[in-house]
């Protein structure tokens, strides 16, 4: 039988001293208020319904597509990618987010330290794996012990720009991390890109004007072999959007 490995972290509302920018908030409503809702929309009872319970529901009221295990889409880093207008979540071939698997363990990477293209060579030769065309590339900072935590977004090393620049030429479109974001830090790339006064600096993976997805915020990948997996990472079908949420999961063995 095939082992299922959640690469997805818990939807559950933030820390109150999270800012609203990065927040989830959710309402729950239990059966009681159900119960409550059932008798002023439809004049039935709480006698008339099963020990008196009605249905419990629960209300985003503050949910980015980029707060929680998400699948971006080019459009989220540019306009236009390659000269041409950069799709969104919803117009993605749904085959790139089933594929074979690889995990590249960064987890000696010190934070801000961003993966180069020679490191994830490395990795992949460590991990005795050939990169082929439609490959899922997993990169494992071991960042996702912080999940939750109000530095997360600060605890990453990252990807450069030269590193997605060689995975996307071996046909990688979809790759993930297991930290807040695919570059750097942000106040890390701010800090350089005020300094050297130059564009290109900040976001500098993100837009490197290459059509490919990020998978941000994944966990657990410390759960998987190096290969041998395929990993299933369908994104919500939010029409025109820059990202959407995802259940990572990966699919071991059988």
């Amino acid at each position: 039988m095939p082992r299922f490995v959640d690469l997805s972290a818990p939807i559950e509302p933030s820390p109150r001293a999270l800012p609203d920018l990065l927040r989830t908030d959710i309402e729950y409503e239990d059966h009681a208020a159900g119960a409550a809702a059932i008798e002023a929309m439809l004049g039935v009872g709480p006698e008339l319904l099963r020990d008196g319970e009605g249905w419990a529901v629960e209300t985003f009221t503050r949910f980015g597509t980029h707060n929680s295990t998400h699948v971006d889409a080019p459009y989220h880093y540019n306009s236009t990618i390659a000269g041409r207008p950069a799709r969104r979540i919803d117009e993605l071939p749904l085959e790139w987010f089933f594929a074979p698997g690889v995990v590249l363990d960064m987890t000696h990477k010190a934070d801000g330290d961003p993966m180069t293209a020679a490191e994830a060579e490395a990795a992949l030769d460590a991990a005795g794996h050939a990169l082929a065309p439609g490959d899922i590339v997993l990169v494992r900072t071991g960042r996702d012990r912080f999940y939750g935590e109000l530095d997360y977004m600060s605890r990453e090393p990252g990807v450069t720009a030269e590193a997605t620049r060689w995975l996307h030429a071996r046909g990688v479109r979809v790759m993930g991390i297991d930290a807040w974001g695919w570059d750097a830090p942000l106040h890390l790339q701010a800090a350089e890109a005020k300094e050297r006064g130059e564009a290109g600096i900040f976001w500098a993976a993100h837009q490197v004007d290459l059509e490919y997805c990020q998978i941000e915020r994944l966990c657990a990948l410390d759960q998987l072999p190096s290969t041998g997996f395929q990993v299933s990472v369908f994104p919500l079908r939010i029409a025109g959007g820059s990202a959407a949420p995802a259940r990572a999961v990966a699919i071991v063995g059988g």
